[in-house]
């Protein structure tokens, strides 16, 4: 098995060594590259053989949601994913602006880091309980946008993917195929001019298609 290689960055040396025991301790990940601000981070990013960056929201001379934009328009295959000490709407918002699959509190990191890596490595977000409620609550208050371009059963398909279903999941779950499934995946996907699961489910939550 093929390790993830992983670049951390982090202002706080001691943070980065923490961090890297408990993504190091895994069998299937692995901490190549180490960056102390945003500017390193970048350089690190397009310098080597990388799979995913976590990325500390706030750090000197350059945040990493800066460095974030900055590495998902250099290097588009890079999977991101921010890591932060505050639990906030702004940064969590432009986390998901910014490219990342998913936002990780520092608090919580020794428990979801490591699940994190994974789910954005199979292209999936991840963002903790409180932070789905938060973006639901607020996105589904705001004014109703244009109409939606997928059909009624798009969009169930939609909010089944975004709950993290398999094809055989859904195929059951509303009586088709699994090649239907897949015919209806691809269709929205070109409908919306998205990629993947991690694009869909943030559509899926900015239409409130999806339950805290």
């Amino acid at each position: 098995m093929t390790a993830t290689r992983i670049l951390l960055a982090d202002d706080h040396p001691m943070v980065r060594r923490g961090l890297r025991m408990v993504l190091d301790a895994e069998p299937d990940l692995q901490v190549v590259a180490e960056a102390g601000d945003g500017v390193e981070a970048i350089a690190a990013g397009l310098r080597e053989e990388l799979d995913l960056a976590v990325l500390d929201v706030a750090m000197p001379r350059m945040t990493g949601l800066h460095a974030a934009r900055e590495l998902a328009r250099q290097r588009p295959g890079l999977r991101l994913l921010m890591l932060s000490m505050h639990d906030s709407e702004q940064y969590l918002y432009e986390a998901l602006k910014a490219g990342a699959s998913g936002y990780v509190l520092k608090s919580g990191a020794d428990r979801d880091l490591v699940e994190a890596c994974r789910a954005a490595m199979r292209g999936e977000p991840f963002l903790y309980p409180a932070a789905v409620t938060r973006l639901i609550a607020d996105l589904l208050a705001r004014p109703e946008e244009p109409a939606d371009p997928l059909t009624p059963r798009e969009l169930q398909v939609v909010k089944l993917i975004a709950e993290a279903n398999t094809n055989g999941q859904i195929a059951e779950a509303l009586t088709i195929s699994p090649r239907t499934v897949e015919r209806h995946r691809e269709n929205i996907l070109g409908k919306l001019g998205m990629r993947d699961r991690v694009e869909l489910t943030r559509y899926a939550i900015r239409r409130g298609l999806v339950e805290p």
